[in-house]
Protein backbone atom coordinates (compact mmCIF):
# COMPACT_ATOMS: atom_id res chain seq x y z
CA UNK A 1 0.00 0.00 0.00
CA UNK A 2 1.27 4.02 -1.16
CA UNK A 3 0.76 7.20 0.71
CA UNK A 4 -1.15 8.21 -2.25
CA UNK A 5 -4.19 4.80 -1.02
CA UNK A 6 -4.66 6.48 2.71
CA UNK A 7 -3.78 9.94 2.12
CA UNK A 8 -6.85 12.93 2.59
CA UNK A 9 -7.11 14.89 -0.71
CA UNK A 10 -8.48 17.78 -0.06
CA UNK A 11 -5.99 19.36 2.63
CA UNK A 12 -6.60 22.90 4.07
CA UNK A 13 -3.27 24.74 3.74
CA UNK A 14 -2.25 28.48 4.68
CA UNK A 15 0.43 30.79 2.92
CA UNK A 16 3.27 32.40 4.44
CA UNK A 17 1.94 35.68 5.07
CA UNK A 18 -1.58 34.63 6.55
CA UNK A 19 -2.25 36.34 9.36
CA UNK A 20 -1.70 33.69 12.86
CA UNK A 21 -4.83 34.38 14.32
CA UNK A 22 -6.80 33.24 10.69
CA UNK A 23 -4.88 29.83 11.42
CA UNK A 24 -5.80 29.25 14.92
CA UNK A 25 -9.73 30.39 13.99
CA UNK A 26 -8.81 27.46 10.73
CA UNK A 27 -7.70 25.04 13.20
CA UNK A 28 -10.38 25.62 15.84
CA UNK A 29 -13.21 26.07 13.22
CA UNK A 30 -12.19 22.53 11.53
CA UNK A 31 -11.31 20.63 14.66
CA UNK A 32 -7.84 19.65 13.11
CA UNK A 33 -4.76 19.79 14.63
CA UNK A 34 -2.02 21.16 12.51
CA UNK A 35 -1.70 22.58 8.22
CA UNK A 36 1.25 22.80 5.94
CA UNK A 37 2.39 26.04 4.74
CA UNK A 38 2.49 26.63 1.41
CA UNK A 39 4.26 29.04 -1.15
CA UNK A 40 2.81 30.21 -4.29
CA UNK A 41 3.66 27.11 -6.70
CA UNK A 42 1.42 24.75 -3.90
CA UNK A 43 5.13 23.73 -2.51
CA UNK A 44 5.45 22.57 1.11
CA UNK A 45 7.50 25.13 3.07
CA UNK A 46 6.61 24.54 6.78
CA UNK A 47 3.66 23.25 8.69
CA UNK A 48 1.78 24.94 11.56
CA UNK A 49 0.87 23.10 14.31
CA UNK A 50 -1.28 23.32 18.07
CA UNK A 51 1.91 23.04 19.64
CA UNK A 52 3.17 26.40 17.52
CA UNK A 53 0.53 27.95 18.46
CA UNK A 54 0.37 27.38 21.95
CA UNK A 55 4.20 27.91 22.16
CA UNK A 56 3.35 31.94 21.70
CA UNK A 57 2.32 31.49 25.57
CA UNK A 58 5.53 30.09 26.83
CA UNK A 59 7.75 32.32 28.83
CA UNK A 60 10.87 33.15 26.35
CA UNK A 61 13.70 32.92 28.49
CA UNK A 62 16.98 35.44 28.21
CA UNK A 63 19.94 33.44 27.59
CA UNK A 64 22.13 32.78 30.32
CA UNK A 65 25.52 34.75 30.40
CA UNK A 66 28.89 35.39 32.54
CA UNK A 67 29.85 38.83 32.78
CA UNK A 68 33.56 39.61 31.86
CA UNK A 69 35.71 42.79 31.03
CA UNK A 70 33.10 44.55 31.29
CA UNK A 71 31.40 42.57 28.45
CA UNK A 72 29.40 39.42 28.76
CA UNK A 73 29.72 35.56 27.36
CA UNK A 74 26.33 33.98 26.20
CA UNK A 75 26.59 30.64 27.78
CA UNK A 76 23.31 29.82 25.60
CA UNK A 77 22.18 30.03 21.73
CA UNK A 78 21.38 33.09 20.58
CA UNK A 79 19.70 31.77 17.59
CA UNK A 80 17.51 29.56 19.88
CA UNK A 81 16.19 32.80 21.71
CA UNK A 82 15.87 34.64 18.46
CA UNK A 83 13.52 31.79 17.55
CA UNK A 84 11.60 31.42 20.39
CA UNK A 85 11.42 35.34 20.68
CA UNK A 86 10.29 35.63 17.03
CA UNK A 87 7.64 32.72 17.79
CA UNK A 88 6.10 34.10 20.78
CA UNK A 89 5.49 37.54 19.47
CA UNK A 90 4.37 36.07 16.02
CA UNK A 91 1.49 37.98 13.39
CA UNK A 92 2.18 35.99 10.22
CA UNK A 93 2.16 32.21 9.60
CA UNK A 94 6.20 32.38 8.80
CA UNK A 95 6.96 33.62 11.86
CA UNK A 96 5.23 30.85 13.59
CA UNK A 97 5.89 27.90 11.51
CA UNK A 98 8.04 24.74 12.03
CA UNK A 99 10.78 24.38 9.49
CA UNK A 100 12.34 21.82 8.06
CA UNK A 101 8.85 20.14 7.23
CA UNK A 102 9.27 16.19 6.96
CA UNK A 103 7.21 15.18 3.84
CA UNK A 104 6.85 11.79 2.24
CA UNK A 105 6.41 11.20 -1.48
CA UNK A 106 2.41 9.90 -2.97
CA UNK A 107 4.29 6.43 -4.01
CA UNK A 108 6.20 6.06 -0.46
CA UNK A 109 5.33 2.58 1.16
CA UNK A 110 2.82 3.18 3.78
CA UNK A 111 5.45 0.98 6.30
CA UNK A 112 7.97 4.07 5.72
CA UNK A 113 5.41 6.53 6.15
CA UNK A 114 4.74 4.80 9.24
CA UNK A 115 8.09 4.67 10.04
CA UNK A 116 9.12 7.97 9.73
CA UNK A 117 6.01 8.88 11.92
CA UNK A 118 6.98 7.17 14.86
CA UNK A 119 10.65 8.57 14.56
CA UNK A 120 10.21 11.39 14.12
CA UNK A 121 7.13 11.51 16.76
CA UNK A 122 4.45 13.60 13.95
CA UNK A 123 0.80 13.42 13.99
CA UNK A 124 0.92 14.54 10.21
CA UNK A 125 2.89 14.32 7.21
CA UNK A 126 2.40 16.14 4.19
CA UNK A 127 2.25 14.44 0.75
CA UNK A 128 3.89 15.78 -2.08
CA UNK A 129 4.40 14.42 -5.83
CA UNK A 130 7.93 14.34 -7.42
CA UNK A 131 7.59 17.96 -8.24
CA UNK A 132 7.49 18.74 -4.59
CA UNK A 133 3.87 19.97 -5.15
CA UNK A 134 1.42 19.47 -2.21
CA UNK A 135 -1.20 16.56 -2.80
CA UNK A 136 -2.57 15.56 0.36
CA UNK A 137 -1.67 15.12 3.64
CA UNK A 138 -1.62 11.39 6.29
CA UNK A 139 -2.55 12.18 9.65
CA UNK A 140 -2.81 9.31 12.55
CA UNK A 141 -6.16 9.04 12.34
CA UNK A 142 -5.52 7.74 8.47
CA UNK A 143 -3.37 5.12 9.18
CA UNK A 144 -6.03 4.11 12.06
CA UNK A 145 -8.32 4.35 9.92
CA UNK A 146 -6.70 2.40 7.69
CA UNK A 147 -5.94 -0.52 10.23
Amino acid sequence: MKAKDIMTTEVMKVKVDDKVEDVTRLLITNKISGVPVVNDENEVVGIVTETDLIFRDKDVNMPSYVPLLGGFILLDSVKKFEKELRKAAAYKVEDLMSTPVIKVYEDDDLRQVVNIMLEKRINRVPVIDKEDKLKGIIARSDILSHI
